[in-house]
This record gives C-alpha cells, structure tokens and sequence, in this order.
C-alpha cells in the first residue's frame, strides 16, 4: 500500500479544473491507498467553516465520501486556510494535524509541516502569521458577518500577491540552516512540507548521517503528489499518479 501527500491545491471557483482533478483523485486514492495528507492550502481562501461559497460545499462533501470509505485524511492548515476548524472536521470526516506533525510513515519518523515556518528571512509574514493565528484576534475576525470576512479575505489575498512580488526569492523560500535546526528538535531525518511552490527532493547530511526534505508541488500548474511506500518516496504529478495501476 501507499500513503500519499498533497498540498497548496488553492481550490476555488474560479479554477474549476484542479476542482475535478482534486474529486477524482480522491475517488480513485479511497481504499486505495493507507492515508492521504493535505499539508495546508487546500483553499485558495477559507474565512470560516460557514463559507458555503461554490464549490466549497461540493469539496467538503467528496473529502467526507473519500473519509466515509474509511481511508483516513489527514489536513493541515496552511497559511490562506487556517480559519479550518471543527466545523471543517465535521463535514469532511477529516482529522486536523497541528504543525509541525511527527507521524510513522513506514518505519521511518518524519516530520510533516505547511513550510511557512521554515522561512525565516521573511519577517514580515512571521508577524503577520504570529498576530491573525492568535486566538483573540480569530475571534473577532469570525464574529464579523460572512460577507464582510469575505471581502476581507479577496483584499488580504490581493495584498500577499502583490507582497511576494517584491521580495527576494531567498526571503521566500526556507531557510537551511531552520530546516537543521527544526528536523533536530524533532529527532527525524526526513521532512516533507509545501508552501513554497518549488518542488523538489533535496538529500544533505544532518548530524552525520543522509537527511531528506521533500517539496511538494503547488496545483496552479504542477498538481503535485507524493507517493511513499515502504520503498521509498516519489513525486510525481496527479495524472501520473492516476494513470498507475488501482
């Protein structure tokens, strides 16, 4: 069997494409496979688990059909999603992990992250993250009406676009020496996150012994998924994953 790990879908209305492609690999993985990660950004915003905005509610009804099949889900939040709550749990059958999130994955420990943590030159974000992931400020966002939460979330997205056009790559992107200090903290030699949108497997020595961090791919154009089994990792594409043997 195989575990699968996905993440940084930025599902919405407006992409109604990555939207099937996210129900038909669920039909395909339920029963198929030992579990299925979302590491963060399932959504291309989430401003509450009352936000019945097409196609939300179609997507949380597949996650509740792939979990009702009994094939576990696993969902982190990401960094345009992370008002996912109780209510998200309830309707998608889904279990929330926090980050970072140490699991088993086949005799080996890893450590399973959104990436936003690993960027640490951006400071700027770091304080953003720090002030809107505070509980008192959540609850005062969620108290607003739905409408005005979701005007909210259209400018505060707009604003991040046009944020991350003015920074340096390296700013966006993780910090080596963050990733060797966070993978000690937690005792692993494999860490698999997304965020940065730059997949890719990067092998490097950590305390004397091979290390591995694994990228995943975001779904505006690579619709990354990594597959691992007992043998090992791979990344590859969704139509690839789908074209392989049931």
């Amino acid at each position: 069997m195989r575990t699968i790990f996905i993440s940084d879908l930025h599902l919405s209305g407006q992409r109604p494409d990555k939207v099937q492609t996210f129900q038909t690999l669920l039909d395909r993985a339920a029963g198929q496979v030992d579990a299925l990660y979302i590491l963060g950004d399932l959504f291309e915003v989430w401003v509450g688990d009352d936000d019945d905005t097409p196609p939300n509610p179609e997507i949380l009804e597949a996650m509740r059909e792939f979990s009702g099949r009994g094939t576990p889900l696993y969902v982190m939040h990401g960094n345009r999603d992370f008002f996912m709550g109780e209510g998200f749990v309830g309707k998608t059958g889904c279990m929330l992990l926090a980050d970072p999130h140490a699991a088993d994955l086949y005799g080996t420990r890893v450590l399973l992250m959104h990436g936003d943590l690993l960027c640490t030159q951006d400071t700027d974000y770091l304080a953003f993250r720090r002030k809107v992931r505070a509980l008192p400020w959540q609850q005062r966002f969620l108290s607003r009406p739905l409408w005005v939460r979701k005007a909210i979330g259209r400018y505060a997205r707009w604003r991040s676009r046009h944020a991350s056009r003015r920074k340096a790559d390296y700013i966006i992107d993780v910090e080596q020496a963050s990733v060797e200090t966070t993978m000690r903290a937690h005792g692993v030699h494999l860490l698999i996150h997304g965020h940065t949108h730059r997949p890719a497997i990067h092998d490097f020595e950590l305390g004397g012994a091979p290390a591995r961090r694994i990228v995943l791919g975001d779904w505006y154009v690579q619709d990354s998924v990594l597959v691992c089994d007992a043998a090992g990792q791979r990344l590859m594409t969704v139509s690839e994953f789908l074209a392989g043997p049931d």
